[in-house]
């Protein structure tokens, strides 16, 4: 079955949803307003950059979810996608979607945005499977920290590979869209890699590689 693979953020989405679920945070009065803006613009910008210390980011970015139970964490996602979500999905986006669904592919996400804030997007999506940076769970509750190598970088394309061999599953015609040049690994790797609204660096470089660079900016 032919892999239809998919970043999130930037690409499937108009907008970061880790970021927004930071500045989420501090709407709501749940973190403090001034620090941790600062920090997560920062952060963001690293990202960007392609500096990223995912690790670090991972320890700040869970740390507020140790203070809900799941019930309470359920009910702030549901506003988060309400309120910050909803309005970053692109119709262009759900289309393509739609589009490899009625090919019969395996639609996936590959992100290095945490599986709490993103699980549910990818259930809205209707994909079938989800990689991403899993949050450790003790008894019932968020620990703050991250089981398995983080999905970002390089890390996509570990994680991608341990999959393919748990599920026999190839990368024979694959596609991944990305916006990012910190995917740059997982583009090499795939057979059609295709640029949705490329970041300088990476749309440089599909120029210089010939790769499909495509928009879903509604």
């Amino acid at each position: 079955m032919t892999l239809a693979i998919f970043d999130l953020d930037g690409t499937l989405l108009s907008g970061d949803s880790d970021y927004n679920w930071g500045q989420f945070l501090v709407e709501e009065g749940i973190v403090d307003a001034d620090k941790y803006k600062t920090a997560n613009d920062k952060f963001y910008q690293d990202y960007l950059s392609g500096g990223l210390d995912i690790h670090e980011y991972l320890a700040f970015s869970l740390a507020p979810l140790t203070q809900f139970n799941q019930a309470q964490l359920d009910d702030l996602h549901s506003k988060f996608m309400a309120k910050k979500i909803m309005p970053m999905m692109q119709d262009k986006a759900l289309n393509l979607i739609k589009e490899h669904k009625e090919k019969g592919h395996f639609l996936m996400i590959i992100t290095a945005t945490n599986e709490f804030v993103t699980g549910p997007i990818s259930q809205y999506f209707g994909m079938d499977h989800l990689i991403a940076p899993m949050p450790e769970i003790k008894e019932g509750r968020y620990t703050g920290k991250v089981t398995g190598i983080p999905s970002f970088q390089e890390g996509k394309v570990t994680r991608l590979n341990a999959w393919l061999e748990e599920t026999g599953h190839t990368l024979e015609g694959s596609y991944f869209y990305s916006d990012s040049h910190n995917d740059l690994p997982l583009l090499e790797l795939v057979s059609q890699p295709i640029v949705v609204d490329g970041d300088d660096k990476l749309s440089q470089l599909a120029e210089q590689r010939n790769w499909q660079h495509i928009s879903l900016r509604d």
